[in-house]
């Protein structure tokens, strides 16, 4: 079904089309388990599956998983941060040789949560300076912060989980920074905190912390807001399939 036709049927649907032609990519942090993103995969299918649409989704663990060594991965995720770096680190490396293979000349939705978020980024603006992927948008869940060009900005999402009270349940995000120097309206320089932050930073309503993002079982569900688990896609459905569509219909 085309975009054009998929329009006539209200907003809803024309999100969902457009969500369905892109890539995507569930890129795991240090030390996860294998089962990490099992019940995102079963929610994003089921979710296309009422779009009646079929879906690419592909795990990645570009540091290892669980049963590697956890500081040499956190090692890894270290080189990946470090702002002065200019060659891209093995995480990213690992995550594009896995997109150049499945995804090459395709739109790709990158959502890395915590290290994953880290080589997310890297791969994304490095696959698209080389003109492997037209497009691309990232997610970072949980992630350290670490600095976003200017021009890649609009692109990346930032998700952080908070508690009732709207403080920072995520110690994760701690790390790493989005600063910069910059000159204020009377020229005087000052250390500008989120120089270089992503334009789009989303708290989002949790139970329990950093290693909870994705959990669908008690104790990690509200009564109201249902489990982080359907907090997180409703999220990525939601905010990021409304952006997709509109940096669709630019390029009819």
């Amino acid at each position: 079904m085309s975009l054009r036709r998929k329009q006539q049927g209200g907003d809803n649907s024309m999100q969902a089309d457009v969500t369905l032609d892109w890539d995507v990519y569930l890129l795991a942090g240090v030390g996860s388990t294998r089962a990490i993103f099992t019940e995102c995969v079963k929610e994003l299918q089921r979710r296309y599956k009422e779009a009646g649409r079929s879906s690419s989704i592909r795990e990645l663990f570009p540091y290892g998983d669980h049963t590697q060594n956890f500081f040499h991965q956190l090692l890894r995720v270290r080189k990946d941060l470090y702002r002065f770096r200019r060659a891209v680190q093995s995480g990213a490396r690992a995550v594009a040789g896995q997109v150049r293979e499945f995804s090459a000349g395709k739109p790709v939705l990158f959502i890395g949560h915590s290290g994953g978020g880290v080589a997310a980024y890297q791969a994304a603006v490095m696959l698209h300076k080389e003109g492997i992927i037209p497009d691309w948008r990232v997610i970072q869940v949980g992630s350290p912060k670490m600095p976003i060009e200017t021009e890649y900005m609009s692109k990346v999402h930032y998700v952080v989980a908070v508690n009732d009270k709207g403080d920072c349940a995520d110690f994760i995000t701690r790390i790493g920074s989005w600063g910069g120097i910059s000159r204020n309206r009377y020229g005087i320089w000052y250390w500008n905190r989120v120089k270089y932050a992503p334009r789009h930073i989303i708290p989002i309503p949790l139970m329990g912390g950093h290693q909870h993002y994705f959990r669908k079982e008690a104790p990690y569900i509200h009564p109201e807001r249902g489990s982080n688990l359907i907090v997180m896609i409703d999220t990525i459905w939601e905010r990021v399939a409304r952006e997709l569509c509109l940096a669709a219909s630019t390029m009819m």
